[in-house]
Parts: structure tokens; C-alpha cells; sequence
């Protein structure tokens, strides 16, 4: 396990955390490209706030996110940049989205700490979505 610490200019962290987020209705809309370009959007949105996505993988109607990021800047805070960014650009780059569905994501998210589970564990399980 990668216990590498950060640090910003007060603290010193290790905040890793597996985030789920749906489409509206749970739509299988994350597909053609959309997933592609989504994963795009998520790394770039993460880049500009500090934060280091671990793994990733876009289901059709899901999304899992294992992300590191600092505890002052949060994790509700980087959700909310990633959902509302990707959603504009995916809308504005995949018109079909915009007739499938009124916004592109739910509110609500699943969020879990993954200090007590080797990081290892949490990215295979999150690398074999697909296969299962």
C-alpha cells in the first residue's frame, strides 16, 4: 500500500475517497464517446484542483472515482467542479444527451474513505466493474 503523504502549506494528508455518481434516471448514456470523453474531463478537472485520480472507470450508467485530494479543499467541492463541468461539456459536445435527459447528473453521490482497505483492493475492484 502507498503511503506516500501530501502536503499543502498546514497540512499533511493522505485522503483518498471512492466516489459513485448516476445520470439522471440512471440512464445508460455514458457510452459512444461520452465515456472517452468523460474520463478526459475528470482527470482534467483534477489536475487543475490538486487532486490525483488513483483509478477510474465510466460504466453506462455510472461512474467510479478513486481520488486523492486535499482535506481543505474537499471532496464535495471537487465533486461539484467535476459534475458541473463535465455535464456542461458533455452536453454541449453530444447534443443527444440534451433530449435523453433535462440535466446530465443526480445530486446525490456515494462517497466512502478508503483509508482502512488496501488501495489495491479498492482499485480492483473498481478496474473488474466491467466484468462483473
Amino acid at each position: 500500500m502507498d503511503k506516500k503523504f501530501k502536503s499543502n502549506h498546514n497540512v499533511v494528508y493522505s485522503c483518498c475517497y471512492h466516489v459513485v455518481w448516476c445520470p439522471k434516471y440512471r440512464r445508460k448514456v455514458l457510452i459512444n464517446g461520452v465515456d472517452i470523453r468523460l474520463k478526459q474531463i475528470l482527470q482534467s478537472v483534477a489536475s487543475e484542483f490538486g487532486a490525483n485520480i488513483r483509478e477510474m472507470e465510466i460504466m453506462p450508467d455510472h461512474v467510479h472515482v478513486l481520488v486523492e485530494i486535499d482535506p481543505q479543499f474537499g471532496i464535495a467541492k471537487l465533486l461539484r467542479y467535476m459534475k458541473g463541468r463535465s455535464s456542461r461539456l458533455l452536453r454541449q459536445e453530444f447534443s443527444w444527451l440534451k433530449s435523453r435527459l433535462p440535466t446530465l447528473w443526480t445530486n446525490s453521490y456515494f462517497c466512502a474513505t478508503v483509508g482502512g482497505a488496501p488501495l489495491e483492493i479498492i482499485k480492483q475492484y473498481i478496474q473488474n466493474q466491467k466484468n462483473i
